[in-house]
């Protein structure tokens, strides 16, 4: 028996909304690079695309435990001396970029390179409940009905 790899051609994508609400970001954002990757398909190959399109609504309601909102802090350099810079998920959020919490969380999840780069064009965040992707007719992935503990209550 031989090993089934998938053609470009037999590839299926299919177009998933996820609405962020009250989900715990660490559980939505792997669920997501799952989904992105194609690890869910049992036509799975590691060397192309064959993940489904992603739309995620309501990224601004994600959910954090314990004090990570506070107290995580992303540092980067720019290359001068001196250049260290740093900001908090919280000022993230404040500055009115709350979707990017979800993708550089998902992004830090798939793997880093041309591949990578691919499926993450397949991923669409939006803050609100709007979203332009109607003509898609996306269906609905519930996130929360997975796993109890995906879901945050207060």
């Amino acid at each position: 028996m031989k090993t089934y790899s998938a053609k470009p051609s037999e590839i299926d994508k299919k177009w998933l909304m996820v609405d962020a609400d009250g989900l715990v970001l660490g559980r939505l954002a792997s669920i997501i690079a799952m989904r992105l990757r194609g690890k869910h398909k049992p036509s799975y190959t590691p060397h192309l695309d064959c993940g489904d399109n992603i739309i995620v609504i309501n990224a601004e309601k994600v959910v954090l435990t314990g004090k990570k909102m506070s107290d995580k802090v992303f540092y980067w350099h720019t290359g001068y001396p001196g250049g260290i810079k740093q900001r908090t998920m919280a000022k993230i959020v404040e500055d009115g970029h709350p979707e990017r919490l979800i993708v550089k969380a998902v992004e830090r999840m798939v793997p880093r390179g041309p591949l990578g780069r691919q499926q993450m064009k397949n991923l669409r965040v939006y803050a609100g409940a709007e979203h332009p992707h109607e003509a898609q007719k996306p269906e609905f992935l519930d996130v929360a009905a997975m796993n109890p503990k995906n879901k945050r209550s207060a």
